[in-house]
């Protein structure tokens, strides 16, 4: 990750006009889009957000990612950069009277020649026909559209609005990265009053959320705390789970690859401890639990669809019930996930897929799949030929659906473990069909 922040920041606690009372979050937010730390594929010169600035013009966009990464202030630093106006509102607080001022004034402002980005917060929580009035303003470039959602806009948005913005997706900080945070609040603020391993106990806790693991150093320092804190006494002076391990035995990312190769390897009761190992040290559960889910899809895959859906429902369980009830259901997952077939074949066909898509650019599908709403389409042999497969016998009609330039490939490989060897069976039995009929 490249070095996102200045040697140096200033001494002053008001930056840009934020009071110095302001909380430290606030103070501490970034002043350009170099500064944006964490997110360095969206604003990096290579990335969607990057690019456009350097182009000078945006486009709509939905910014979706988990609290704390940065979603706001990469709004705001998104107007500054290209000399936009910036108004905002809230989807949680403001209604269609607050949405009809800010589109009075963005029209009124556009006549001035000034455009607008509107910024929407917790946009997913306007409902369809809300969202729906947007899209005059969008289509005519009275506003540009910056969305901001901690939910899966594919759910949450309708189609009309996602048409016209591009989805960009925030990561949740990693370890450097609030590190990095913690370091400017620290330039500002001085020395946090915890020893190495409770700092990086602090940043666990935090779970990938930046303006969380900064409210709890503003805790730390409104505190006036005078003997550095190690991880237990952190955990019972923030009344919240922080995690306790032994730095150099029994650390973070020393338990988790362990938790993952268990489960890899079918070792329910090992998969297990690790797994209390981590919980009763104060892990945070979703995280633990999320790296299951990611478990399930990398090295379970098709060989058990279940898996997956069992995760999934673990998540649901444990944020109605919370802790510790909520943790059997961790459990459970955990354990499905150790005792389930393997197959690594959906992650490796992923790669090869990923890397043959970018090796191969935009090569045009063949025409004969291609629908054609319009004369002109058909005329020039849009989707002419077409063999529709459920009228074939079989329901396949063998039809080639590469592009013409391009040998097909095979980049899915199903393993003869579980459910996988079933749709092994199912595409050697295409691939005998589809030979015949083109051999016939």
């Amino acid at each position: 990750m490249t070095d996102l922040f200045a040697d140096e920041l200033p001494q002053s606690a008001a930056r840009d006009g934020v009071r110095e009372d302001a909380p430290l979050a606030d103070r501490l937010r970034p002043r350009s889009l170099g500064e944006v730390i964490g997110q360095d594929h969206l604003t990096g010169p290579e990335g969607a957000i990057g690019r456009m600035v350097a182009a000078g013009r945006l486009s709509s966009m939905i910014l979706w990612g988990p609290p704390g990464t940065g979603k706001t202030s990469i709004a705001r630093l998104l107007a500054d950069a290209v000399g936009m106006r910036f108004e905002s509102v809230s989807a949680v607080f403001s209604g269609v009277a607050d949405l009809k001022k800010a589109f009075a004034a963005a029209d009124v402002a556009a006549q001035a020649g000034r455009k607008t980005l509107l910024f929407v917060d917790e946009i997913h929580r306007f409902n369809r026909a809300q969202q729906d009035g947007f899209l005059p303003f969008v289509e005519r470039g009275t506003v540009t559209l910056v969305g901001a959602t901690t939910e899966n806009p594919s759910f949450e948005l309708n189609a009309a609005l996602l048409s016209r913005a591009q989805v960009l997706i925030l990561h949740r900080l990693d370890a450097d990265a609030l590190g990095k945070l913690l370091d400017r609040g620290e330039q500002l603020e001085g020395p946090l009053p915890l020893t190495d391993e409770a700092r990086a106990a602090l940043i666990a806790s935090a779970d990938g959320d930046g303006r969380f693991l900064l409210n709890q150093a503003e805790t730390l320092y409104n505190a006036k705390i005078a003997e550095p804190l190690d991880p237990s006494a952190l955990g019972q002076f923030l009344q919240r789970r922080v995690a306790v391990y032994d730095k150099d035995r029994e650390g973070h990312y020393n338990l988790i690859s362990a938790l993952h190769k268990s489960l890899r390897g079918s070792d329910p009761q090992a998969a297990l401890y690790y797994l209390a190992r981590m919980l009763t040290a104060g892990e945070e559960p979703l995280y633990v639990l999320r790296r299951i889910t990611r478990f399930a899809s990398e090295d379970i895959g098709l060989a058990d669809p279940q898996a997956l859906t069992q995760c999934l429902a673990a998540k649901d369980a444990y944020e109605f019930l919370g802790s510790p009830e909520g943790e059997l259901a961790i459990v459970q997952a955990c354990l499905y996930c150790a005792t389930a077939p393997k197959s690594n074949a959906a992650y490796k066909a992923q790669k090869a897929a990923w890397k043959s898509a970018k090796e191969t650019g935009s090569l045009m599908p063949p025409q004969n799949i291609l629908n054609a709403p319009t004369k002109l389409m058909k005329d020039i042999g849009y989707g002419k030929g077409y063999a529709y497969d459920h009228d074939a016998d079989g329901g396949f009609s063998g039809a080639n659906y590469w592009p013409g330039d391009m040998t097909p490939q095979e980049y899915y490989a199903p393993v003869e473990r579980g459910f996988e060897r079933k749709v092994k069976e199912r595409m050697e039995w295409w691939n005998r069909k589809r030979t015949e009929l083109r051999e016939g």
